[in-house]
């Protein structure tokens, strides 16, 4: 059924952006850009900061000293000169004015730019972050409420398992050496690739996944991929006992399956907000 076309506004187009070895300016060296640096950072990104050594926030002062990927400049910032070869500009300033003028430079000259704060003159938002691992979770309110964000956010922690990020690492292994197996862009292999993937992922929890090593992996795609069924733990070698214990959240038992913590997730963001309603 399609969507009904009156609700199709007011949100932003959510993306995962690739900052590897892009340089990204931040302006400001507070608290606030201390989170900045640290979001930056996590996508391999290159750093320039701008701000008097004197308003450094703690953690701030320690990404500078202990990062190689961070060219630091103890001043406020210079003018158009700063923004030369940037890819990417945050600011975490105080000095609306200033802001508003970095923001007009950075449009001139077609750079993305946040303004923290300052919604109409960011191009994009930070929203409630989670990260374990290579999974990361982000809730946006498109600038309106990032308190509620934030309490959205530990809702939908309190439904993720602690072995997630690992499991993650483990089926992006698993994943590779399918397509090693298995090479081929889309087609009925594309195809049968992606359905037994989905397979695995649906028939073991997340404690399992976790717990894959190489020969497990192998006797997995002789086993399951192969004769095209899904084995279980104990056939592959591993000991379900040794899988962790799942950690019921704070609306019942969490789900069994790897794909089920989406699921509880969605559940704790329906349960906030129909008690706000």
């Amino acid at each position: 059924m399609p969507p009904d076309l009156a609700s199709l506004h007011g949100g932003s187009l959510l993306l995962a952006w690739q900052l590897k070895d892009k340089h990204v300016l931040i302006v400001g060296g507070g608290d606030v850009a201390s989170g900045r640096i640290e979001s930056v950072l996590v996508a391999d990104a290159r750093i320039t900061l701008i701000a008097p050594r004197a308003g450094l926030h703690p953690l701030t002062q320690w990404f500078v000293d202990n990062s190689d990927r961070i060219t630091y400049h103890d001043r406020l910032f210079a003018g158009p000169e700063d923004l030369a070869d940037v890819d990417l500009v945050l600011t975490a300033i105080d000095d609306v004015d200033a802001s508003r003028r970095i923001c007009a430079l950075c449009r001139e000259r077609k750079i993305p730019v946040n303004v923290a704060d300052i919604p109409p003159s960011c191009d994009f938002y930070f929203g409630s972050q989670i990260r374990s691992g290579p999974l990361q979770v982000m809730i946006s309110t498109n600038g309106r409420s990032p308190k509620l964000a934030n309490i959205i956010r530990r809702k939908i922690e309190a439904c993720i398992p602690e072995q997630a990020g690992e499991a993650i690492e483990k089926v992006g292994e698993l994943r590779t050496k399918l397509k090693e197996r298995a090479p081929g862009v889309g087609g009925h292999v594309g195809r049968r690739r992606m359905r037994w993937m989905v397979d695995v992922c649906s028939s073991w929890d997340i404690g399992e996944l976790a717990l894959l090593d190489d020969q497990m992996m192998a006797r997995l795609l002789d086993e399951g991929w192969e004769k095209n069924q899904v084995p279980k733990l104990e056939d592959v070698g591993g000991h379900a006992k040794k899988a962790g214990t799942h950690h019921p959240g704070p609306y019942g038992p969490f789900f069994p399956t790897a794909l089920g913590f989406v699921a509880g997730a969605a559940a704790a963001v329906v349960f906030l907000l129909a008690r706000r309603h």
